[in-house]
């Protein structure tokens, strides 16, 4: 044992058996270092910007001058054949100058919206009528002509049906039974109101805007969203004013949805008939309330106005409807004129459609509710 411990260790002898340790630590350090060097290498002695990132060279074509039409229209006049379907032989375009207004629109012409850009005034909620520069009034602009039936001096009768815009379809339906004389009101709520306005205007309909006016049982009774009411600042009642007037354009007026409450404070009322006068905007009563300042404050503030003279359908059976049809005859041939206002109930559209086509072989002339108004 002494003899080990006391032998070198580097002529130690290894015993037989014993297993070899591998100097992997410094094999890795190696390999690190060579691969350095061989990085070194390259940088200095290649020129290569990209690093070694794979890149590939293509040829770039131009489309600039691929489209032979528009070539040719830059260059020389070009012949284009319009569809004949959409343009018949012997039609006519009739051209008139871009003064553009509003987006979309011509001037003197109607946009989309229904209402000519001069008399069309921006706000927050949407384009609202308005007295034109020249003093054109919307009242005097979307009223149907009636300029015969007046001057013929025979009793006259002007139908306003109410509540439509809502339901489409029934919308639709009125505009196509209904004459053209008769004046349609619309509320302040459809969905597709610009479209069934558009098809009203189209057809030869003048068109009221329903507001919703404040009844005596309110809220229990409600008109609908954005009701104008009585106590509240003047302020807040012109802005729902203004948020109602923007949902479509085109209308000769307003005429109240219930107000029995409204319509009897002239401290509430008031600030909204100035509005009216200050736009050229007329009014319609629909007669549902005796204590209504409206005849008044339209008068004082020069305001195109009338009441209606009877509800046709109050009670919606077709016997009924005659009858009250023949009742509004009467005063028409008694007091020169008359207005009744009829729901676009399919009961009610059908009988009063059916009743017009008799009216003027009775020496009455039916005409638009303007015509009543002035």
């Amino acid at each position: 044992m002494a003899n080990d411990l006391s032998t070198p260790l580097t002529g130690r002898k290894r015993k037989p058996g014993a297993k070899r340790h591998l100097p992997i630590a410094r094999t890795l350090f190696a390999v690190l270092a060579l691969i350095g060097i061989a990085f070194a290498i390259r940088l200095v002695m290649v020129d290569d910007p990209d690093g070694g990132r794979p890149s590939e060279e293509v040829a770039i074509t131009t489309t600039r001058n691929a489209n032979e039409v528009a070539n040719a229209v830059s260059t020389e006049p070009v012949t284009i054949t319009a569809d004949p379907q959409q343009f018949p032989a012997g039609s006519s375009i009739t051209a008139v100058d871009p003064g553009t207004s509003s987006a979309g629109s011509i001037s003197g012409l109607p946009d989309m919206f229904g209402a000519l850009p001069d008399l069309s005034e921006e706000t927050a909620d949407g384009p609202i009528p308005r007295i034109s520069a020249a003093g054109m009034k919307p009242f005097d602009a979307y009223a149907r002509p009636a300029v015969a039936a007046v001057a013929s001096g025979r009793p006259m009768i002007a139908i306003v049906v109410t509540g439509l815009g809502i339901n489409e379809q029934g919308s639709l339906d009125a505009i196509d039974q209904m004459p053209e004389d008769v004046t349609l009101a619309f509320a302040p709520y459809g969905k597709t109101l610009t479209t069934t306005v558009a098809a009203a205007r189209a057809a030869g309909h003048e068109v009221l805007l329903e507001i919703p006016l404040e009844p005596f049982d309110y809220p229990q009774n409600d008109p609908g969203p954005q009701t104008l009411l009585t106590g509240e600042p003047p302020r807040a009642n012109l802005d729902k004013l203004f948020w109602l007037m923007a949902r479509f354009g085109g209308y000769v007026g307003l005429i109240n949805n219930m107000g029995a409450r409204f319509t009897a404070s002239g401290a509430d009322f008031s600030p909204v008939m100035e509005e009216l006068g200050a736009r050229g905007l007329g009014y319609l009563d629909d007669g549902s309330s005796n204590r209504s300042l409206a005849p008044q404050l339209a008068q004082g503030n020069r305001v195109p106005f009338s009441r209606a003279d009877l509800v046709i359908d109050a009670n919606p059976s077709r016997q009924s409807i005659l009858a009250a049809l023949a009742s509004l005859e009467a005063k028409a041939v008694e007091n020169g004129h008359a207005i009744g206002i009829v729901s676009a109930l399919p009961i009610s559209i059908a009988a009063v459609s059916e009743w017009s086509r008799e009216l003027e072989a009775k020496g009455i002339m039916l005409v638009p509710a303007s015509a009543l108004m002035k």
